[in-house]
Formats: C-alpha cells, structure tokens, sequence
C-alpha cells in the first residue's frame, strides 16, 4: 500500500491571492486602455490643428498653432495665471456648495411633502428655465460688479440640477421599500433616513455631479461680465486683445479644471455607493 504523504504536496498554492493579482492586473490592463483611448482623438484634432496652420489654411490670427499655445502658457504663468486660477476656484467652491446644499434641503422637503411641492415646485420650474444671462443684468443693478452678484448668479446655477435630480430621486423611491419599513415599526424619520435617501442616494449625486459642472459655466458667464481677475477675465481679455492663444489656452483650463472636479466627485460618488 502506498503511503498518503507521497501524494502530499509540500506547499499549498494560495489561489485567492493569485485570483486577486490576476484581477489588478487585467483592471489595471482596461484602465489604461481607456485612458490611450481617450487620448486618441485629442491628439488627432490636435495635429489636424496643426497641420491646417502650417499649411497657411487658417490665418494665425483666427486659429494660432498649438504648438504655439505652451508659450502663451508660461506668458501667463508669469503673469500671476495661478491668482486666475484660485480666484476663479474659489468662487465656484463657495457657489456650488452654498447652492447645491439649498437645492438639497428645498428637494427633499419637496420631495417628501405633497403640500410643500405644490407651493414651490411651480415657481422653481418656471425659474429654471430662465436662461443665465437673463440673471446678469439685474444682478448687477441689485448687487453691483463685486463678489456678491457672481457668487450669486453661481448659486443659482448649482441649485436647480441638485433640486430637480432630488426631487425626482426620493418620488420614484420603489413603494415596496418604504411599505418594509412600516412593517418593521419604523418611524417616519427613521424611513427617511434608513430607507428613501439611501435609496435616491443615486440619483441625488448625479444632481450634485451635474450643479458642479453648471457651477463652472455660470462662473464663466459671471466673470465674461463683471471682474478683474478669474478664468472667464482671461476670456475677455483675450477677445478685446485680439489674443485668441490666450482665449483657447483659458477655454483649455477651464476643461481640465472641469474635468478634475469632475472625477473627484465621481470617487465621491463610488465611495459612497461601494454599497451596491
């Protein structure tokens, strides 16, 4: 008869650790991917931009070569870009947090109150659908060219896409859920907070991603007006000057600036969703 030990292995093959290496691996292979893809047809407008300057297609003075654009980048750098920069951030900071933290508190008190949803929400969707730049005039006659007429035209930009995506969030929470929860005995606050805001927790942060992005724009469109210092003063600055590199350099922070806030909501929003 033959021993057992024979047939023993010596060392036993962690198969979970492998599997969890593979894993990172491949995520890390797709995630790379993604991002060569995503490089793919910048790069080619890019050239094509490139190409049609050199070849005198398009005047300089309408179109400048982006080969170009890198010394208008440290032009910039040295003329204090960074206070731009910070100005610019800091007013979107504080609008889209004072504006999608009201468009919040309004959404859910809406949401949840049949009563309060018809005094409110009428008058709110029919400010909705002012366009920005209707604001503007009467800001400036009600709060003059300083800080406050930006930061609250910026407000007003972050508050509808927190509110309507709120709204609509808690009033399609399944009924089914909310029925569970008056099975277990619970309370109308211990609903709210347990079961209808986990539930539209999804759809409050697309709001909340979509008031950011708005904040951006609405900054633009205060500084294009009123300012001295900011991303959208660079904007007009160029256009009077004739400078379209410093208007397509600035158009080109204003969607990497975009683009970062974005994905750190975007890692807000996988954080608090790892739940599902």
């Amino acid at each position: 008869m033959w021993s057992n030990s024979v047939f023993k292995p010596e060392g036993k093959v962690n198969t979970s650790s492998t599997y969890t290496f593979r894993s990172q691996t491949n995520s890390w292979k797709t995630k790379l991917s993604t991002g060569i893809k995503g490089l793919i047809l910048p790069l080619l407008l890019l050239s094509l931009a490139e190409m049609t300057v050199r070849q005198g297609w398009i005047a300089p003075y309408l179109l400048p070569a982006p080969s170009s654009l890198w010394q208008t980048f440290l032009e910039l750098l040295h003329a204090d870009l960074f206070s731009h920069i910070y100005i610019s951030s800091v007013r979107v900071g504080i609008g889209f947090f004072i504006g999608s933290g009201l468009g919040l508190i309004v959404a859910i008190a809406v949401g949840l109150n049949k009563h309060i949803e018809d005094y409110l929400d009428p008058t709110l969707s029919a400010i909705k659908s002012i366009p920005s730049l209707a604001w503007i005039p009467l800001l400036l006659l009600w709060l003059g060219i300083d800080e406050s007429s930006k930061l609250t035209l910026i407000i007003i930009g972050a508050f509808f896409p927190t509110y309507t995506n709120t709204v609509a969030a808690i009033q399609h929470v399944d009924p089914k859920l909310i029925e569970l929860g008056v099975a277990y005995n619970l309370n109308r606050f211990q609903r709210i907070v347990q079961i209808i805001l986990p539930a539209a927790l999804s759809g409050i942060l697309t709001g909340v991603r979509n008031s950011l992005s708005l904040s951006w724009m609405f900054m633009v469109a205060a500084e294009l007006i009123a300012a001295t210092q900011g991303i959208g003063y660079l904007l007009s600055d160029g256009r009077e000057t004739a400078r379209p590199d410093i208007v397509i350099v600035a158009i080109l922070l204003l969607a990497l600036l975009g683009k970062m806030t974005d994905l750190g909501m975007k890692k807000l929003e996988q954080h608090l969703l790892r739940w599902r």
